[in-house]
């Protein structure tokens, strides 16, 4: 009985075929090009999939018309619920952070308690039923009856102190939308029909805001989108797996940390990386590694060329060594010249400068390692966004441009958008695992040995998607007209499309098993290694995984149900007849 994985794996050879035939799901489906123009792309498991209806996500991208929608049905719920005026209702959802639930449960368990502490008061505090002037709590002053306002607790105030109390707890930010009486005394809340009738235009208008942000902002459950000038909010479904989410905005980020999208990366491994790169601490490793302090005045100095023979810079001036940073006056040629330094020779063989030299190597060390890997994590960064211009470009222009030059219709070219969209993953997944191998701890060498293993198998196979999208593609581009070669082109950008991901999949799957495949005695579980490098798939059931005897063998055992054998070099699924391998020119 075949595996699951071995199932799967089946039917994406299955669905590949049927892809290089020109039979594709999307073609039964009638998605042209056009559908592709503008189209959400969500990150889901890590890797980009088409947004459609079949595809169920856990999150809900929501416009500032979904969240007013959304905040008007629940004020509307509770009102009806609790038979309360809509003002009352949204006070108390603004208390309870927007739960109606948690609403529902208070209110019902306990109301007199509810409305003290939310201050929803049921009948006036203090009552003037005759007077035809009152005076202002505020200012002190007389006014008529119809100048003076109150909350529903009663309490006097003209309409002047009004307009200062509400405009300054406005501009104080969201704080106002928990506004009290201005008695000190008193805690009745303040709703949006005063602000409303006593309130600035401009008051109203920021008050209004901040409301519609609370719904946001006060609910465990939705997020604003974080890049910059994006107005999407998300609603996510909390312990629903997946953190990454991607916005109608084209950005991806981590739901958990709000950070951009890290996954197979832990959000604390993301979180010391940021603090890392942004810290001062590396200018101290750095200054400790390439600098010597001058023996009088203690400035540190670089010296990046020339002899031993250094001066301080004014109004210091001390000369001395840079070797033994003894005092010049007593080197010359007897101790070694310009360019060397007897006397630091022999004191490092006596170990009086150990500890200093120690401490310096280590810090050297520290700083070329961090460096190797930020560099590379920030190389994989630029390139992804490059691979995003590119895109775009891809999906304006060059399409149309291919299609007419190659005399085929852009639903036959949507391969090439897909082989971006991978590109442009598989780099923010590549740029994220430099961040974990830096916190790979030294010591654990069989993990460290697998992880870059199969994070080589995996920049290996971008590197070569990414130069077939981008330098062979333009050929085509460039062509006068029609190319002959243009569906064996098709057939190796699709297939290194599929590769790539396989690759991708086995580096996340290993990340975020925390490398657990790999064993105490420090090699990799048979059942595990045949899994993460490809043995297990009806793809890549060769020697990669397994380990053949013979040629032969192997190659008996590389042919599938379907007749194709998979390379053991990259993993392809080629047709019988063929003798070498359509992606990676090796033998069969």
């Amino acid at each position: 009985m075949e595996s699951e994985d071995d199932m799967h794996d089946a039917n994406d050879a299955e669905s590949l075929d049927d892809f290089y035939s020109g039979e594709t799901a999307a073609d039964s489906d009638d998605l042209d090009a056009a559908d592709y123009e503008g189209l959400f792309f969500p990150i889901l498991h890590g890797f980009w999939l088409p947004f459609c209806g079949g595809l169920m996500q856990n999150y809900t991208i929501l416009t500032e018309a979904d969240i007013r929608q959304r905040q008007e049905d629940d004020i509307t719920r509770i009102s009806t619920v609790l038979s309360i005026p809509r003002v009352s209702a949204s006070i108390l959802l603004r208390h309870y952070y927007w739960s109606v639930s948690k609403v529902h449960d208070e209110w019902f368990a306990d109301e007199e308690k509810v409305r003290k502490a939310v201050g929803l008061l049921e009948k006036p505090v203090v009552q003037f039923p005759n007077a035809r002037e009152l005076t202002c709590g505020i200012c002190f002053e007389n006014y008529p009856r119809d100048r003076i306002s109150s909350a529903a607790c009663g309490h006097p105030f003209c309409g002047t102190c009004w307009a200062g109390y509400t405009s300054t707890a406005i501009t104080d930010g969201p704080g106002c939308l928990m506004l009290r009486c201005p008695d000190p005394t008193c805690g009745a809340a303040v709703g949006q029909d005063m602000i409303n009738l006593l309130a600035s235009d401009e008051d109203k208008e920021k008050y209004s805001r901040y409301f519609l942000r609370s719904y946001i902002e006060d609910n465990r459950k939705t997020k604003w989108c974080p890049a910059p000038g994006c107005d999407y909010a998300v609603d996510f479904i909390v312990g629903s797996g997946s953190y990454d989410v991607s916005c109608r905005c084209s950005y991806s980020f981590c739901w958990n940390c709000t950070e951009e999208a890290h996954r197979p990366v832990d959000c604390g491994t993301v979180a010391k990386w940021i603090l890392k790169n942004s810290a001062e601490s590396e200018n101290m490793n750095w200054i400790l590694a390439n600098s010597k302090p001058c023996p009088k005045c203690k400035r540190p100095i670089e010296k990046n060329q020339g002899c031993m023979h250094i001066t301080c810079t004014p109004p210091c001036k001390f000369e001395f060594c840079w070797l033994c940073l003894g005092a010049w006056s007593d080197h010359g040629e007897r101790t070694g010249g310009f360019y060397a330094c007897n006397r630091y020779e022999t004191a490092k063989q006596e170990g009086v400068y150990d500890e200093a030299e120690k401490r310096r190597d280590m810090a050297k060390n520290s700083l070329e390692r961090y460096t190797h890997y930020y560099e590379r994590w920030a190389t994989n960064q630029s390139s992804r966004q490059k691979a995003l211009a590119d895109l775009q470009q891809m999906q304006t222009v060059n399409i149309e441009k291919l299609s007419d030059k190659q005399c085929q219709p852009e639903s036959q070219l949507k391969f090439i958008t897909e082989a971006w969209l991978q590109i442009v993953e598989c780099r923010r997944v590549l740029k994220w695992t430099y961040a974990y191998g830096y916190y790979l701890p030294e010591h654990e060498h069989a993990k460290r040995q697998f992880f870059e293993y199969l994070q080589g198998e995996a920049e290996s196979g971008l590197e070569r998607l990414h130069q077939c999208a981008e330098k062979e593609l333009q050929t085509y581009l460039d062509a006068d007209g029609p190319s002959k070669d243009f569906n064996e082109f098709r057939t190796k950008l699709a297939g290194l499309t599929s590769v790539t991901r396989n690759y991708f999949e086995n580096l996340v799957r290993a990340l975020e098993n925390g490398l657990s495949d790999v064993d105490s005695r420090g090699a990799c579980s048979r059942t595990a290694s045949s899994k993460s490098l490809g043995g297990g798939s009806s793809k890549a059931r060769g020697g990669r995984g397994k380990g053949t005897s013979s040629r032969s063998s192997s190659s008996s055992r590389n042919l599938d149900d379907s007749g194709h054998w998979s390379c053991e070099h990259c993993t392809f699924a080629n047709v019988r007849s063929a003798t070498i391998c359509q992606i990676c020119q090796q033998r069969r």
